[in-house]
């Protein structure tokens, strides 16, 4: 038995299709079918098939790849999303050149689209929060490019994927009223965020529609540091605050241990609320309530979205796709009890006190 290497021919032989449509599925899948793309592929793996990058290189064609714009991978967030981008495109023979502008204002993304182009990427996601002028700018400029973005305000002119942030939100403000709670504390993402600012409407929406009008609001900044720091604030500026919604797990974490060193957790204690559903978030003490975001099918359908954009020419000017979250319920949220006496609320004043 030979050892020699199967080549472009065997695949088409084996796929039942072309050398040429083997060689678009290798170089530009997105022009082909997903029925025959996946046969060809099945082909590939059966027969263990290496396409010989270093000769299209030397023939000067380029690795077909996507660009993904990204802010800080430190995130629970956008790593998530990044890693599930790249997950897919891999699956369609992509490669992702990833570029992380240290900030979003057109000049340094305009150099990133450019630099995008040199390397004859014809695809880009954007994964940070820009503003709509911002966003529909770099789109309507760069209208050779088919350009996704995942943050950006619901009434931009632009295609985007995004999570339904109103069905999240809502969910939590309804579970907590449900439980008896009526004083609300809020910790919104930091305001240059889009997706911290939706969340931050969508909660006061709700809570208007049951009658709300004065929860306390503070901004941290996606840590669990800032979680901590602003659990004191909201319980200074309102003691009798039974619920605290937060805008990520991260925060809530410090949510968390801030409640605990004022000693209201377990029995009597502010009902906490998280989003994203990190992995650790179930081993939090108490185990977090948290908004669930599928970061796995965001990346799928981004890599689908884009990838059919780019099969189009030009390419569409608007595609809006939503993608639904859920609420998991666990033990960090709590009825509200009974009554609290006087005694009971001028302890944690004290408690509150010492510790600021």
């Amino acid at each position: 038995m030979t050892n020699r290497q199967a080549t472009l021919n065997d695949v088409a032989r084996e796929a039942g299709v072309s050398q040429q449509t083997v060689s678009r599925v290798l170089n530009n899948p997105a022009q082909v079918s997903a029925r025959t793309r996946e046969k060809v592929l099945h082909a590939m793996s059966v027969l263990h098939y290496v396409p010989n990058r270093s000769a299209q290189l030397l023939a000067g064609k380029t690795m077909p790849a996507l660009g993904l714009i990204t802010s800080s991978l430190t995130y629970h967030a956008p790593s998530q999303i990044a890693a599930a981008i790249k997950s897919h495109a891999e699956e369609q023979q992509l490669q992702v050149s990833v570029a992380m502008p240290k900030g979003a204002e057109y000049e340094a993304l305009q150099s990133v689209l450019n630099e995008f182009r040199a390397q004859n990427i014809r695809g880009v996601i954007a994964n940070l929060p820009l503003e709509s002028s911002l966003a529909e700018r770099l789109s309507r400029e760069n209208d050779d490019l088919a350009c996704l973005f995942l943050d950006v305000p619901p009434e931009t002119d632009v295609s985007c994927v995004r999570f339904d942030h109103q069905e999240g939100s809502g969910a939590c403000v309804k579970h907590l009223w449900e439980l008896g709670h009526r004083q609300f504390g809020l910790l919104a993402g930091p305001a240059q965020s889009i997706s911290a600012r939706l969340r931050l409407g969508c909660w006061r929406e709700s809570l208007h529609r049951f009658g709300v009008t004065n929860a306390i609001t503070a901004w941290g900044d996606w840590s669990a540091s800032s979680g901590w720091a602003k659990t004191f604030e909201l319980i200074h500026a309102n003691p009798r605050i039974s619920a605290i919604i937060v805008a990520n797990d991260q925060m809530a974490l410090g949510v968390l241990s801030a409640l605990a060193q004022l000693k209201r957790t377990g029995a009597h204690s502010v009902s906490v609320t998280g989003y994203d559903d990190t992995a650790d978030s179930l081993f939090f003490q108490p185990a977090l309530t948290t908004v669930a975001q599928d970061f796995n099918l965001l990346g799928q359908r981004a890599v689908e979205i884009v990838t059919s954009l780019m099969a189009q020419s030009p390419p569409p000017r608007k595609v809006l796709t939503l993608l639904p979250t859920r609420l998991v319920v666990r033990e960090s949220t709590y009825p509200y009890p009974a009554q609290q006496t006087t005694a009971d609320i001028i302890e944690e004043l004290k408690t509150l006190i010492h510790k600021l």
